[in-house]
Order: C-alpha cells, then structure tokens, then sequence
C-alpha cells in the first residue's frame, strides 16, 4: 500500500493578510517604515531567505513580527526560527519602538523630506525644498528639515504631516529628534514664510 505523502518545500513565502493590504492601501495602520517595506516586499513569491537579502539580518525578527501583529499568513519554517520570541513585541508601543536597532541618517532624512516636498505643489513647499537642497552643513540641514516638517500642516492634511514626521523620526540621528519631537503641527495659516 503506497502512502500519499504532502511534501511541503523548505520554503514557504510569506503572504499578506487582508489586514496588511488596508494598511498599506490606507496609510492608516501604526507601521514604520521597515515594516511597511517588508509588507510590500511579502508578495507570496519571495521566500524569507531573500528577504533577508534585501532587508538586512534582522529580517525574520521582522517577519514573525508582522506575523504576529496580523499582517502575515506565512512564514517561511527555516527563516522564522531565530527570530526573537514575538513577547519581545509591545504592541502598545509606537513603531519606533518595534524595531531593533537601525541605521539612522541625517542624509536619508534630507532625501526622504526633499521628496515628500516635491509632491506638493504649493509655493511654499517649492521654497522650503530649495532651502533644504541648499543647506550646506548639518545644523543648516537639520533646521531646513524641521521647518519643512513644521511648515506642512499649512499645505497638506494633517494626517499627512504626522505620518512624514514619523518617518523622518525613524532615521534622524538621534542627537536631533527632541528637536522633531518639539514640533508643533498645528495648521497655521502663517506657519510657512
């Protein structure tokens, strides 16, 4: 009598619940960056193993993360092992919080607010890019990012700002962000000059 044997690869990519595509379709969900990069990436054909390729090391902690939360159905059985135990997870905590250790830059900073103020068309944004773009050391830098910061509740949705405000919190060097944590975002029709 022959046996029907399931065989199952060693390798099982990861697929994004329904949850996951609200979240990244919405904007809505308190995921940071990485996260929100690691979703988009689980497109139920690459596997753990070349995620990790292009996330980093700390990917299958990533992952089982995602998993955890409800945004992952799978994960792959030789990836997820060590990965940290998900209790390490505080689910009540901010984003920023979630993830371990990473790299943060004052230039990645400058290139992520200098295209989000290419998106909008108001001519204050156009002033304050070029502003950034010409800022010539780091405190001129990190001023022309805080007050780009500051001044896009007066051309865009609040909703908008604060979610780039998170994203510039993830890689500002951390000398600067009780400075980013100062800011007000309040819409003000004089906020920008």
């Amino acid at each position: 009598m022959l046996h029907i044997c399931r065989w199952k690869p060693l390798s099982v990519p990861a697929r994004k619940t329904e949850l996951a595509r609200c979240a990244l379709a919405t904007h809505g969900a308190p995921l940071d960056l990485r996260q929100r990069r690691a979703l988009i990436l689980c497109d139920g054909q690459r596997t753990t193993p070349e995620l990790t390729r292009m996330l980093g090391p700390d990917t299958p902690a990533l992952l089982l993360q995602l998993q955890v939360l409800g945004y992952l159905e799978a994960l792959d059985a030789a990836g997820a092992s060590p990965a940290p135990a998900p209790a390490a997870v505080v689910h009540g905590a901010p984003p920023s919080q979630h993830v371990t250790a990473r790299r943060r830059s004052l230039s990645a900073a400058r290139i992520y607010v200098q295209s989000m103020l290419e998106l909008q068309r108001a001519p204050a944004a156009v002033e304050l890019r070029a502003r950034l773009v010409g800022s010539a050391d780091e405190a001129a830098t990190v001023a022309a990012i805080l007050d780009a910061i500051a001044g896009l509740p007066a051309f865009t949705k609040a909703g908008y700002a604060s979610r780039v405000r998170e994203r510039v919190a993830e890689v500002l060097p951390e000398p600067h962000l009780p400075a980013l944590a100062a800011l007000s975002l309040e819409s003000a029709g004089g906020a920008v000059a």
